[in-house]
């Protein structure tokens, strides 16, 4: 006869649906806060997704906080972000911090040997199957968690299982593309155009990642050189490394982030557009609240600290949605971000962590209304 060998433990303190950065960032928050911590996934690690790849100082600051730090060979500091569209060029850098440009593979490694590191319970191909009073059904297996964590993504079957809804607001079309070709800037570049941006992050000393973002659903990587010529003349000649990625960018939000015992976290709970360049740093500083509120067994501050986190980079995601759907009115803002660069600075800084979140500075945000003078409201599908 037999036996079959169990894969997970009777019972713990928190188990974690889905091992994507989101929920590894939550399992090592939650672990080193002393509590047993279980992860599974039906994926196969490390799990690669079509994305950015950009992590900004937010971010940073947030995955130091979760003892991640990633070595030089490992990804690329940058030091700000530039705007270009036509002649105009703006740019702006990080008053006292850098963001980093790392492969997605790559990071999502290092968030599975620190989950190792600290005792984090990690399996994999393993498909949950539902949730009930404080029970996990997961491989034919039935685990005991105190707390359950859903981070299962923008189409989660634990919100659902919850019963908790959500709201989707902008919905739009990427694909990524890497380039062995030696950065030839320290910041991330976003190129404009009508209906779609094209954003280039260095992630290392020999390649840059390229995102082709835009509303069209007809939208395809191989026009990106047609689209943006002058980025075209930048990657001529350098060979494509990897395939195609390609994705959704969603701006969605979740009804609630708790339920009793179980709380949701990154895209599970609400996403922001790629345009901002926030989703992770997002998703770690989230994890950290996460963290701290099981501790102090008051779920309610992670409430509070959730929208907090979210609050800049969905007001920054609907302003910059807003000038890609108007050509006019993103001339006149990169127009003035262009006469005024201390005035991006301190967008950026805001943006980034680096001031006080509702302090922009009166020429940053005399510049803004200037920008936007003759927009009486944002579109009703990003309200």
């Amino acid at each position: 006869m037999v036996m079959s060998v169990k894969q997970f433990p009777n019972q713990t303190d928190v188990f974690v649906i889905g091992g994507g950065p989101a929920g590894l960032a939550a399992a090592i928050a939650a672990r080193q806060q002393g509590f047993d911590v279980v992860v599974a996934d039906r994926a196969v690690a490390p799990i690669d997704k079509a994305c950015g790849e950009g992590v900004m100082p937010d971010g940073v600051a947030a995955l130091q906080g979760l003892g991640i730090r990633p070595r030089p060979a490992q990804a690329f500091p940058f030091q700000g972000i530039r705007f270009l569209q036509g002649a105009l060029r703006s740019e702006a850098y990080f008053p006292h911090a850098h963001g980093l440009g790392i492969r997605r593979r790559v990071l999502h490694q290092l968030l599975i040997d620190r989950a190792a590191e600290l005792g984090v319970t990690m399996r994999w191909r393993c498909s949950v199957d539902g949730i009930a009073q404080g029970q996990v059904h997961v491989a034919g297996e039935t685990v005991a968690s105190r707390f359950v964590v859903g981070a299962d993504g923008q189409n989660s079957r634990v919100r659902r299982w919850a019963g908790i809804g959500s709201t989707r607001v902008c919905r739009r079309i990427g694909f990524i593309q890497h380039f062995a070709v030696a950065p030839w800037t320290d910041l991330v570049e976003v190129y404009w155009q009508d209906g779609c941006q094209a954003y280039v992050t260095p992630v290392g000393p020999h390649e840059v990642c390229v995102a082709l973002i835009g509303s069209r659903t007809d939208l395809r990587m191989n026009e990106l050189f047609a689209i943006f010529p002058k980025l075209a003349q930048r990657l001529r000649g350098a060979p494509c490394t990897g395939s195609t990625g390609s994705g959704v960018s969603l701006s969605s939000m979740a009804h609630s982030v708790t339920r009793g015992p179980l709380l949701l976290v990154g895209e599970a709970s609400g996403s922001v557009d790629a345009i901002t360049g926030d989703g992770l740093a997002i998703s770690f500083r989230q994890a950290l609240a996460l963290g701290e509120a099981l501790a102090s067994g008051d779920l309610r501050g992670y409430r509070a600290s959730h929208r907090r986190i979210g609050r800049m980079a969905r007001l920054m995601g609907r302003a910059l949605l807003l000038i890609a759907e108007r050509p006019g009115l993103r001339t006149r803002v990169l127009e003035a971000l262009t006469r005024e660069p201390a005035a991006f600075s301190g967008l950026l800084a805001t943006h980034a962590g680096g001031v006080p979140r509702f302090f922009m500075g009166l020429n940053a945000l005399a510049v803004l209304a200037w920008g936007l003078c003759g927009a009486t409201a944002f579109p009703a599908s990003h309200a």
